[in-house]
C-alpha cells in the first residue's frame, strides 16, 4: 500500500510513500546501533552532525523546494525558515558536543548524564524539515539513536533527509524512517516497547493518544502541541510596529504554526485604530501560487485544513465576532483561505478559544493591564506570546504574568538556543539548545 502526496497549490500528486507494515525492524535496527553510536566520542559524534549540517546548506535550495511543493510555504519563507532553521539546530548540537561535557558534583557524587536509548520522533506537516531536525539532531547528539515517522501529508523532505543521512555518513540504523497515517504507524511506534523515548509534536488531541500509547511501557514522552498565542499591546506601545510585526507572526507559514500570536490584545480605547491598522497590514498579504516572489500566503497543506479554517472563519461570524477583513480573492485551483481579521471578538468565544492553525486573526479589548493578563492566559493552552510597551520593563513585568513557555518583548527575535515547548494543552517537555539536549539523557548519579 502506498500514500500519494499532493502539491496543496495545484492540487496534483507528486509523489507517494510506502504504508509501513510494521515498525518492528526499525526499531530493531535502532536498538541494534544504540551502543556503538553512544560509545562514540562526543567529537566523532559532533563530526557526524557536521557533515549532515554541511549537506543540508548544500542541498538548502533543493529542500526548500520539496517543501513549497509538499505543504505550500513560499518559497521565501521555505529558504530562510523551513530549511534554515534547522541548519542552525544542527549548528548548535555541533557547537554543543565540541564542548567539554559538564559534569555535577553533589557530596560524593558524581551525577552524569546517559542517553536515554531508542527515541520515536513523530512530526507534523507545517514544519516538515524543522521538527524533524529539532528532535533528530539533539537525540543523536546525546547518543540515541532514532525512528521517525513523518506527517503523511508531507513526508518527501524527509526521505530526502534520510538520503542525506546516509551520504553524511551515519552509521547504519542510527537514523530510521517508517511512513504511514499516524495510525496505525505512528500509534504502533509510540506504543512500541523497544522505544525509550517519544518525542511528538502535533495536535492536543493526538499527544494525549500518544502519552496515553506511551505510559502503556512506561517510555518517556515529550509533547510539543497547539497555541492559541497572545500578542498583548499595551497602550504606551508603539502601535504600528506592534501591529506590522504582530500580523506577520499570525500569518507566517499560513497561519499554521503553532506558535502564531493568533490573538491580539488591545486596550478598549485603542481598539478601532488597531483595527484599522491590522486591516491595513493584512491587506499587503497577497495570495497565490508559493513558487511566485510576490506571494505571502500559500495555500493551506491539505484541502482537510483548508475546509477546517473556514468552518473556523464561518463560525467567528455566526458568533457574533466582525469581519473587519476577509472574503479575499483566491485561485480556483488549490487549498487557499484569504487573510482574515476579527474584530469585537469575545474572549470566551470559539475563535478566540481553539486553535485555527490559518491566517485568522482575532483582535480582542481589554480594560486594563490585569483584564489583559487574565484574557492572556484564559486558554487551555500557553506555548507562545508576545507583550508590547513604551517601557521595556513594563512588558517584562507582564511577560513574567503570561502562563507560557515563550514570551517576546517589543518583537524580540527567536532565539534557536533558548528552551522551547509550552504548558497546559500544549504540552510538555522542551526542544532547542542546552534544555533541548538534556531532554534526551537520563541523569545517573555515581557515588564515590
Amino acid at each position: 500500500m502506498s500514500i500519494d502526496v499532493y502539491n496543496p497549490a495545484t492540487e496534483e500528486v507528486i509523489g507517494s510513500v510506502p504504508e509501513t507494515d510494521s515498525v518492528d525492524p526499525a526499531v530493531a535496527a535502532a536498538r541494534a546501533a544504540l551502543g556503538p553510536w553512544s560509545a562514540l566520542p562526543r567529537a566523532e559524534r559532533a563530526a557526524h552532525l557536521a557533515a549532515l549540517r554541511d549537506l543540508l546548506v548544500a542541498h538548502a535550495d533543493e529542500l526548500a523546494g520539496i517543501i513549497t511543493a509538499e505543504m505550500g510555504a513560499p518559497l521565501a519563507i521555505a529558504r530562510k525558515v523551513q530549511v534554515g532553521l534547522p541548519i542552525a539546530v544542527l549548528s548548535s548540537m555541533v557547537d554543543l558536543l565540541n564542548r567539554d561535557e559538564c559534569e555535577e558534583r553533589i557530596g560524593n557524587s558524581l551525577v552524569v548524564r546517559d542517553p536515554v536509548g531508542v527515541v520515536a520522533a513523530i512530526t507534523p506537516w507545517n514544519y516538515p524539515l524543522h521538527q524533524t531536525v529539532a528532535k533528530l539532531a539533539p537525540a543523536l547528539a546525546a547518543g540515541n539513536t532514532v525512528v521517525h515517522k513523518p506527517s503523511e501529508v508531507a513526508p518527501l523532505s524527509a526521505l530526502r533527509l534520510a538520503e542525506l543521512v546516509r551520504e553524511a555518513g551515519l552509521p547504519s540504523g542510527v537514523y530510521n524512517l517508517v511512513t504511514g497515517y499516524g495510525d496505525p504507524t505512528g500509534a504502533a511506534l509510540a506504543g512500541h516497547a523497544g522505544v525509550d523515548l517519544v518525542s511528538f509534536t502535533g495536535s492536543t488531541g493526538a499527544g494525549r493518544t500518544v502519552a496515553a500509547l506511551a505510559a502503556s511501557h512506561l517510555a518517556r514522552v515529550s509533547l510539543e502541541l497547539g497555541g492559541k498565542s497572545a500578542n498583548v499591546i499595551l497602550p504606551d506601545a508603539d502601535l504600528a510596529a506592534a501591529v506590522k510585526v504582530g500580523i506577520g507572526n499570525c500569518y507566517l507559514n499560513s497561519g499554521q504554526t503553532c506558535t502564531a500570536w493568533t490573538r491580539l490584545l488591545v486596550h478598549e480605547s485603542q481598539h478601532d485604530e488597531v483595527v484599522d491598522l491590522a486591516v491595513a497590514a493584512a491587506s499587503k498579504y497577497t495570495v497565490g501560487d508559493p513558487t511566485d516572489p510576490a506571494t505571502r500566503l500559500g495555500p493551506l497543506a491539505s484541502a482537510a485544513q483548508r475546509d477546517r479554517v473556514r468552518s473556523y472563519i464561518a463560525r467567528g461570524v455566526a458568533d457574533g465576532a466582525r469581519m473587519a477583513l476577509g472574503d479575499g480573492s483566491v485561485p480556483d485551483v488549490g487549498y487557499y483561505v484569504a487573510p482574515v481579521v476579527f474584530a469585537d471578538v469575545d474572549p470566551a468565544s470559539v475563535i478566540a478559544q481553539e486553535e485555527i492553525f490559518g491566517p485568522v486573526l482575532s483582535i480582542i479589548r481589554y480594560r486594563d493591564e490585569d483584564d489583559a493578563v487574565r484574557i492572556a492566559n484564559g486558554t487551555p493552552y500557553g506555548l507562545a506570546g508576545s507583550v508590547w510597551s513604551g517601557s521595556p520593563e513594563r512588558a517584562l513585568a507582564v511577560a513574567r504574568r503570561l502562563r507560557t513557555g515563550q514570551v517576546d518583548v517589543n518583537g524580540g527575535s527567536f532565539n534557536p538556543l533558548a528552551p522551547f515547548g509550552g504548558i497546559g494543552d500544549s504540552g510538555y517537555g522542551r526542544e532547542l539548545g542546552v534544555h533541548g539536549f538534556e531532554e534526551f539523557t537520563s541523569v545517573k548519579a555515581i557515588q564515590l
